[in-house]
Formats: C-alpha cells, sequence, structure tokens
C-alpha cells in the first residue's frame, strides 16, 4: 500500500483533471483506481480535512466577493448523494447551497434548458452543489434524444450539429458564470458497470436501501455504452481552465470522496479568502467595548 501523505493527497485531483479535453478518452480512466492507497487510512484523513474544509468555506461566506459550484454527474448508483453527506458535513449548512435537478416541470419547459440552471447558481459567498445539472440536457436528453421535446427550437436532435451547438452554448454559459466571479468544479463520478450492478443489487436487498431502488434505472443499463460515449463528448467540448473536469474513478466512495474533498480545498485555497477587516470605530474603541461586555452580565434576582 502506498503511504497516505498531504503532498500526495494534495496531488490526487490533478490526477484526474481535464481542463483541455480535446483527445480525452474515457477509457483512459479506471473505475476501479484508488492510488494503492488504504481505506482506514483515507476515511482517517477525510476526518481531519473537513475542519479545514469548514474554515475556508467560513472564509468564502463572511469575505463574499466569490462563490464556488460543485457540479456532480455520474450514472446511477455512483456515489453522488452519499459523497454530498460526506464531504459536506464539515460545511455550514447557511453558507451551503444543494440543488437536486430533476425531470422538469411544465414552468421549466416553458423556459430555455438553462433557465432554471441559472436560477439556482449560488450567490456571492456561497458554495454550492449541483445533484446532477444542465449535463443532463446533454446525457440523457442526447440518448433518448427521440424523446426530446423541440417546440421553438432550431436543429435536429438527430443530428450531431444539435448536439455540438448544445454544448458550445454550455462551455460559453460556464465561461460567463466564472467571469463573474463563479468558480466551477465539476466531476464525473466514473464507476464501472459491474460497480454499478453490485451497488443496485445491495439496495434491492437491503430493507433500508429499498426505497432508492428504482426499476427504470434497469432500462437505462441498456444503454451503458451511449452514456459513455455522451459523457465522454461533452468532457471533451467543456472541460477548460476556468471549468474543469474531474473523472473520479468511483468504485470504491471512500477513494472519490478524498479526491473530491481535496478538490474542493484546493479550488478555495486558490482564492485565498478572508473575512472583512473590522471597522476603525471598533479598532479605536476596543477597551471601552470590552469592558461594555464584562459590564453586561445580567444582574441577579
Amino acid at each position: 500500500m502506498t503511504e497516505l501523505t498531504a503532498s500526495l493527497a494534495r496531488k490526487l485531483p490533478g490526477r484526474y483533471k481535464v481542463t483541455d479535453g480535446k483527445s480525452f478518452e474515457l477509457a483512459s480512466v479506471k473505475p476501479d483506481d484508488h492510488a494503492d492507497l488504504d481505506k482506514e487510512a483515507v476515511e482517517a484523513w477525510l476526518d481531519k480535512r473537513r475542519q479545514r474544509l469548514g474554515v475556508l468555506q467560513e472564509r468564502l461566506a463572511a469575505e463574499r466577493h466569490h462563490s464556488v459550484l460543485l457540479v456532480l454527474q455520474g450514472m446511477d448508483g455512483a456515489g453522488k448523494d452519499s459523497l454530498i453527506r460526506n464531504v459536506m458535513t464539515g460545511m455550514n449548512p447557511q453558507g451551503t447551497k444543494v440543488v437536486s435537478f430533476k425531470k422538469p416541470g411544465d414552468i421549466e419547459m416553458a423556459h430555455d434548458y438553462l433557465w432554471r440552471v441559472h436560477m439556482a447558481v449560488p450567490g456571492r459567498g456561497q458554495v454550492g452543489v449541483f445533484n446532477r445539472s444542465h449535463y443532463e440536457d446533454v446525457l440523457v436528453a442526447r440518448v433518448h434524444a427521440d424523446k426530446l421535446n423541440t417546440d421553438g427550437m432550431t436543429g435536429d436532435p438527430g443530428t450531431r450539429e444539435f448536439w455540438d451547438q448544445r454544448l458550445l452554448d454550455i462551455a460559453n454559459f460556464e465561461a460567463y458564470l466564472s467571469r463573474q466571479g463563479i468558480h466551477l468544479l465539476k466531476v464525473m463520478l466514473h464507476m464501472s458497470p459491474e460497480c454499478q450492478q453490485e451497488r443496485l443489487l445491495r439496495r434491492l436487498n437491503r430493507p433500508d436501501k429499498r426505497w432508492k431502488f428504482d426499476e427504470s434505472d434497469l432500462i437505462e443499463r441498456r444503454y451503458w455504452s451511449d452514456y459513455q460515449t455522451a459523457y465522454q463528448e461533452a468532457i471533451r467540448a467543456t472541460s477548460s481552465e476556468e471549468a474543469p473536469w474531474l473523472v473520479v474513478p468511483s468504485d470504491r466512495k471512500w477513494f472519490s470522496r478524498m479526491v473530491v474533498m481535496e478538490a474542493l480545498i484546493g479550488k478555495l485555497e486558490s482564492l485565498s479568502p478572508e473575512p472583512p477587516p473590522p471597522s476603525p470605530e471598533i479598532l479605536r474603541n476596543l477597551e471601552r467595548l470590552e469592558a461594555a461586555i464584562k459590564a453586561s452580565l445580567p444582574q441577579k434576582e
């Protein structure tokens, strides 16, 4: 087993980072890769790093100059929900915003597909998480292009040009967000079909997990190859320095959690958030204010 050091942990996200996707091959990332690390060592490391993540988030919230958006994508069972619970545990709920994108409703369908996404972007000082995202519109929609509602749209979803244009729109949208101080980190939790099968069986056979089982997941498994192609095309077209992708091996949830946590910590550290300085008025009156606080104890009856 490889020794888990601070240097190694910080470098791990870079191993899976894609900033120029022109020649990216999804097959180049092995879903069962875990850098030869030990599960117990990684989980102990996660426990320690949650405090650091919490401190950085608090500074970001106090400074209110930037926001960070973590986009999570992956096949069903890849571990998106559990990663959010595990990684975000040490963060203040008041400074975080988790949005789960479901099938669009009537109001959302009356707008362009990026409308609901823009409405959900985190405000300054917040860390936002998209549990699924605008990428569903170039993944599920592309795999099932025959079911796409094209009312009012131009182009033919049966052609490559339609999806190339939609991916270009997404890349431009993300570049715009970046220029507004919204820093993106996009994660594909990359697992093997064998791992998904194992996790679906676990859902079915464990009473406490059975509520998550959906028979439609079995139908989607038939399109596994189509989804892998759609993911590869999306990563190739939308990877950039401003909005990179992390294609994270996810057959071992503990490993994917560590990579994402270190990536999130790295992103926050790169922003160097600091709380605003106290007002000059407070600094001039420190002694008086300290005395007032000490004298402010309630009277005993």
